[in-house]
């Protein structure tokens, strides 16, 4: 099995919906992002996938969010702009190109909170 991950990241805002504490008020993260796809063939050059190609499809998804207000994004506006939540946004957008290949999206809030999703 080989396992692929490339890294990038977004600057944005939000505010956690009917949460109790300090995330409910308008705040602000610089998130990391770390994508991971996976699988047990590579093609005829000797790769599971190009990683310029990845980091392309993940810069797009990016930019959507990147210098935003989250909770204002069509998506998050229905659903609670949590670590969690971010991580299976990208993901679902990933999976509809990389298919099978995807293993997972962390995405780190601070140097030391991440949430992961994966299926």
């Amino acid at each position: 099995m080989y396992k692929v991950k490339v890294t990038d990241n977004f600057s944005s805002a939000h505010n956690l919906r009917e949460y109790e504490g300090n995330c409910e008020k308008l705040h602000g993260h610089n998130w990391q992002i770390e994508v991971s796809l996976k699988g047990e063939e590579l093609d005829e050059l000797g790769m599971l996938v190009d990683f310029r190609e990845l980091k392309k499809e993940v810069k797009n998804i990016l930019n959507t969010l990147d210098h935003t207000y989250l909770n204002d994004h069509e998506y998050f506006s229905r659903v609670n702009p949590t670590s969690e939540n971010i991580a299976h946004f990208i993901y679902k957008k990933l999976k509809s190109r990389f298919k099978d290949r995807m293993d997972s999206v962390t995405v780190w809030e601070s140097n030391n909170s991440s949430a992961e999703y994966y299926e």
